[in-house]
C-alpha cells in the first residue's frame, strides 16, 4: 500500500493500519476496531455499516501517541514526573552497619 499524499485521502481500516505501519507508527487493524468501540483512537466516519478513516486526522493521531524525544531510557521517568506536577521517586540509600 502507498502511503497516502492528499490528507483528505479516505482510508479503510486496513488500509490505514497499512499505511501507519509503512511510514513506522505500527498499528493494527485489530487495535483501530478495538479503539473504535471504546474510544481513544482516530475519528472515522460510517459510510453504511464501513468505518472510513481520513488520513490527514488519523496521521495527526498516530504521531500524537508518540512520546518526546529521548536520548536515554531514565528520561521517561523525568518527563512523566513533569507532567504530572511530582519529583521522580528517590532511590533509598543502602546503610551501611546495624543501627
Amino acid at each position: 500500500m502507498a502511503v497516502p499524499i492528499d490528507p483528505y485521502q479516505k482510508l479503510r481500516r486496513r488500509a490505514l493500519a497499512a499505511a501507519l505501519n509503512e511510514i513506522g507508527l505500527p498499528t493494527a487493524e485489530a487495535t483501530l476496531a478495538t479503539m473504535a468501540s471504546r474510544g481513544g483512537g482516530p475519528p472515522y466516519q460510517l459510510y453504511g455499516r464501513i468505518p472510513i478513516y481520513t488520513w490527514g486526522p488519523s496521521l495527526s493521531w498516530a504521531e500524537g501517541r508518540l512520546s518526546a524525544p529521548r536520548s536515554n531510557t531514565s528520561e521517561g521517568d523525568a518527563l512523566e514526573a513533569d507532567l504530572s506536577g511530582a519529583t521522580p521517586p528517590k532511590k533509598e540509600k543502602r546503610r551501611s552497619g546495624a543501627a
